[in-house]
């Protein structure tokens, strides 16, 4: 099981310190939050910053695109320094094509699903895919409660993937703690996305080890 800590928590004013100090803390990635005002009610940052980060650790970009037509995009994002990205299956009508330019721009290739959004959905993109995305709370902000029917859903998920035969990581993102962790864990999550869980424990590593099952 892997942890991204979500930068919609970190202290922006020290952003490149901060994802420094997650690697040092244990985190296998550091789970980047792109938002346009468009596609989620909520703005955050672009590939400039990603780029100016970037130097400051080794740890994944697992960089997550809140972003209608994502396509037009990605191609900075892989240049400014992101490992993995991934896109909403809602944000666009071009989807298997957005996804084959992430991959043809050699980084891995994630694709994320809303609350409403079943998971049969995610079906036909299963051979181009890394990793899937499950959305335990609306997207857009921080802070918010996990939603409890996502555990059917992660459920449903992994069973999809395991029934797909590929090596397909499963990350949920949205109101993970170390009180729901293992929960979300023994319903199939491999990668557990986790804001103020994090960077409001009483320190970083701490923060990473309580999400540990």
């Amino acid at each position: 099981m892997k942890v991204s800590p979500s930068i919609l928590s970190c202290d922006f004013a020290h952003f490149g310190d901060q994802i420094r100090a997650v690697e040092e803390a244990g985190a296998e990635y550091i789970h980047i939050d792109v938002m346009d005002g468009v596609f989620v009610p909520n703005i955050s940052l672009g590939p400039v910053m990603v780029k100016a980060v970037r130097p400051y650790a080794s740890i994944v970009f697992d960089t997550h695109l809140m972003i209608v037509n994502p396509i037009k995009y990605v191609e900075e994002f892989a240049k400014a320094g992101a490992d993995l990205i991934t896109i909403h299956l809602e944000s666009c009508d071009n989807v298997e094509e957005t996804l084959l330019k992430i991959k043809s721009l050699g980084k891995k290739v994630g694709l994320s699903i809303k609350p409403k959004t079943p998971v049969s959905a995610l079906e036909p993109y299963l051979p181009l895919l890394d990793l899937i995305l499950i959305m335990s709370v609306e997207p857009g902000f921080g802070g918010q409660a996990y939603i409890p029917e996502s555990t059917a859903k992660i459920a449903e998920t992994a069973a999809l993937i395991k029934k797909s035969g590929r090596d397909i990581e499963l990350e949920v993102d949205g109101g993970i703690s170390a009180a729901n962790a293992k929960e979300v864990v023994d319903a199939g999550a491999t990668v557990l996305v986790a804001g103020s869980a994090v960077f409001k424990a009483k320190d970083l590593k701490t923060g990473v080890d309580a999400l540990r099952v």
